[in-house]
């Protein structure tokens, strides 16, 4: 059984910095892409960053580009994202997630198994 564990969320003020993690318990972690994706309060499910298989691709949303970095460390089983510069608009609950599709993917019904979220606030 896949399991993903998200943590390094909490209160942050306006330019500030938080680095969440995903755990991922289960064989073959390097085979498969990941994401991380938000939902903040009275809004859908939105993406925000993705990395291929061997960490040689990420992608990420415009409104997040050049202020959070995604990572992952394979021999760890671990997904990292980095975020700077962090704004009110950034306040939701984070959520990583695994595809089992070879490209990468954008849209949350390409993941098959997701995390239980860690909330990330950002305070003006």
């Amino acid at each position: 059984q896949v399991q993903l564990v998200e943590s390094g969320g909490g209160l942050v003020q306006t330019g500030g910095s938080l680095r969440l993690s995903c755990a991922v318990s289960g064989p073959s972690f390097s085979s498969f892409a990941m994401g991380w994706f938000r939902r903040a309060p009275r809004k859908e499910r939105e993406f925000v960053a993705l990395i291929s298989r061997s960490g040689g691709t990420t992608d990420y949303s415009d409104s997040v580009k050049g202020r959070f970095t995604i990572s992952r460390d394979n021999t760890k089983a671990t997904v990292y994202l980095q975020m700077d510069s962090l704004i009110p608009e950034d306040t939701a609950v984070y959520y990583c997630a695994r595809t089992q599709y070879y490209t990468p993917q954008t849209v949350p019904e390409k993941y098959d198994v997701w995390g239980q979220g860690t909330q990330v606030t950002v305070s003006s």
